[in-house]
């Protein structure tokens, strides 16, 4: 029995700090399948002993809120599902009875409140008894109604979710989210609890209603099926579902479970409800679970492998992530090779060696994972140098987690943030250089320098063999890149990465020196703080970049690659705007778009920027009386603020005045 106790105390502290980890922190300390097999264990000890002990993750429905947003205390608390993984407990469980079964959605549970016909309060789920307000950041999600027909008070629960398409597309187009967010689930979390709703209004954060708590005075017929149809009524998506029997039960589990493999809403198993709600409410709830309702969990399926080698890949922030490299085997219906281990306290934990037989996965029938280690040799040899630069390597411990690091500050793998803004849009546009290839490139050592982008083809075998890549994708790459090879000095100046220069100061520099790199890289501390918009930071920025040998020997290996096209040079009497800064907002109509706009300005020898400051000449904004944020900066400043006529006239005005001198 003592044994036991001190078990389930062992079991108790690892699944709570686990649990703090992944849902606090974004940060694994074991796999899915681990926590999964060690709440399993402890849930059987305290039947076992008769013993539940204080803390117990067993007893816990949530985690404590940990951040700014505004708390408050749900009217009634919001329960945790009892689990299983097995079809024939479904069918046992649900009896006679006629049930909902659903998705069970991995994203963020999201409390609603209507009052007279419109969106009142909004309030997460948090620790199941306390939630954090986010109404502000509800009210913009991509699919919520903030109005309704119904006027009564509604209170209704859905998850809000991020789908795979839209995570991908958000880690390609801001770089910062493939650092900080892992999964989808990481990043809907991050992006409902923003203090900033216009952060949320960017990510397409969706809802998806799974239960209606309360509506006054409207009768469904005693079923959920019912709730489901009226909600859908009311303008809310709901969560797909599926009225089945114990009969029909196994073949509806089976046909999601194959659909799980392209659905583009992360899911992490299923959800039987009772159709029956005054049944369901009569069974009551214990400390726990709520007894009107059960998730079901993918039963995963597990392959026998042997494992080759252990692939070291560094990223942008010095740590090296081992990732696992095994024999080819066939999971949930696709062929899998490779798993990440995550960080060296979970890869010791399973005493990896090369040769040893291993068992494998995919957590949620998705992503690969590692499930138990057969043979435990323990013989992989942590690198004690960097596999991109060579550097030297250390662990480093961070409360129980150990994970290596690069310390060579100059490693190419820390420099993918300026990779990434290299063949960003705005400056080389290389079209399926997405960070986290690049990622991919650089850890494969086929990236140092800028120029390397343009040898990638040497690479071909290799590239078409990476995970996610494949003939097509090389292919297209190769012409994209072909076609960036053709550009203009002002995106080449701009994708360096000198500290300041944007791609607006990158033309003015151009026009300055009649397009001349060669005296633009030897140009003097004086020659450029007597140019417009650069001013004592910017130009120490550039003679520092431009004193540095290794920045002149990587430039000049770059030009090699290059095909940069010649530009006209804009003559002292066509450049009317020149010394005048501009700033474009809102929506055109004598232009096609924006970037019209802006070449119009340039070639007349302006300058575009993207926000209002003291060095604003105008704003144009045809909408000249609204009280949008860049307006009322305008007016503090008093700037003018000039619709598309005024500023055509104005044009119009200094070209005049400019034939009459």
């Amino acid at each position: 029995m003592e044994d036991k106790i001190r078990r389930m105390r062992e079991l108790a502290s690892l699944l709570s700090r686990a649990g703090q980890a992944y849902y606090q922190e974004s940060r694994e300390i074991m796999s899915n399948y681990e926590y999964d097999k060690q709440y399993d264990e402890l849930v059987l000890l305290e039947k076992e002993t008769g013993v539940i002990l204080s803390g117990s993750p067993t007893q816990k429905v949530g985690y404590e809120v940990l951040s700014e947003l505004p708390k408050e205390a749900h009217e009634s608390p919001m329960l945790s599902l009892d689990k299983t993984k097995r079809v024939e407990e479904l069918q046992e469980w649900l009896g006679g009875q006629k049930g909902l079964l659903s998705w069970k959605l991995d994203g963020l549970t999201i409390v609603l409140t209507y009052e007279g016909g419109r969106l009142a309060k909004a309030v997460t789920r948090g620790n199941g008894e306390i939630g954090e307000v986010i109404t502000p950041n509800a009210k913009v999600f991509a699919n919520i109604p903030l109005s309704i027909p119904y006027t009564g008070r509604l209170v209704l629960r859905g998850e809000a979710v991020i789908k795979y398409s839209d995570f991908r597309r958000i880690n390609e187009e801001i770089p910062d989210m493939d650092a900080k967010y892992k999964n989808p689930r990481n990043l809907c979390s991050g992006s409902v609890r923003q203090l900033n709703s216009q952060i949320t209004a960017q990510r397409n954060v969706n809802f998806k209603a799974f239960a209606l708590v309360a509506a006054d005075g409207v009768d469904f017929e005693n079923s959920r099926s019912r709730q489901f149809d009226w909600l859908e009524s009311q303008g809310f998506e709901v969560v797909e579902h599926f009225l089945v029997t114990g009969e029909t039960l196994p073949q509806e589990v089976e046909r999601l479970a194959e659909a799980v493999q392209t659905y583009d809403i992360p899911s992490d198993g299923l959800v039987l409800l009772f159709d029956d709600i005054a049944y369901g409410d009569s069974l009551g709830h214990t400390a726990k679970f709520p007894r009107n309702s059960i998730a079901f969990k993918w039963a995963d399926e597990i392959r026998e492998t042997y494992l080759k080698y252990i692939e070291w890949s560094p990223s942008r922030t010095g740590l090296i992530n081992p990732v696992a490299v095994f024999e080819p085997v066939e999971l949930e219906g696709t062929t899998v090779s490779r798993a990440s281990v995550h960080n060296i306290s979970i890869m010791e934990s399973f005493e990896l060696g090369e040769g040893d037989a291993i068992t494998v996965y995919k957590a949620n029938m998705i992503i690969p994972q590692i499930a138990d280690n057969l043979t435990r040799s323990g013989k992989i040899q942590i690198p004690s140098h960097c596999p991109v630069c060579g550097g030297d390597t250390e662990i480093r411990q961070v409360e129980e987690v150990r994970s290596l690091y690069c310390t060579n500050p100059d490693c190419q793998a820390k420099k993918i943030k300026s990779f990434t803004l290299f063949v960003s849009r705005d400056a080389l546009n290389v079209d399926g250089l997405s960070e986290a290839t690049l990622e991919k490139f650089i850890g494969a050592g086929f990236i140092h320098e800028f120029a390397d982008i343009f040898h990638l083809g040497q690479h071909r075998e290799a590239i078409v063999e990476m995970e996610g890549f494949g003939q097509k994708s090389y292919d297209n790459l190769m012409a994209s890149i072909e076609k960036a090879s053709h550009t203009t000095l002002a995106r080449v100046i701009y994708g360096l990465g000198i500290t300041g220069i944007g791609l607006a100061n990158a033309k003015v520099l151009c026009r300055t020196f009649r397009f001349d790199f060669p005296a633009m890289r030897q140009a003097s501390y004086e020659d450029l703080i007597e140019i417009d918009g650069i001013g004592d930071v910017l130009a120490k920025a550039w003679i520092d970049y431009f004193s540095n040998a290794s920045n002149q020997e990587m430039v000049d290996h770059l030009l090699k690659e290059l095909d940069i096209k010649t530009e006209a040079v804009v003559s002292e009497e066509e450049a009317v705007f020149s010394g005048k800064t501009f700033v474009i907002t809102g929506s055109l109509t004598h232009f096609s778009n924006r970037k019209e706009l802006q070449a119009l300005i340039e070639s007349k020898g302006g300058k575009a920027a993207g926000s209002v400051s003291a060095k604003t000449s105008y704003l144009i904004n045809n909408d000249t009386t609204s009280n949008s944020s860049k307006n009322k900066k305008a007016k503090e400043l008093n700037i003018p603020i000039l619709s598309e006529e005024d500023f055509l006239a104005l044009l119009e005005e200094a070209e005049g005045g400019s034939h009459a001198d």
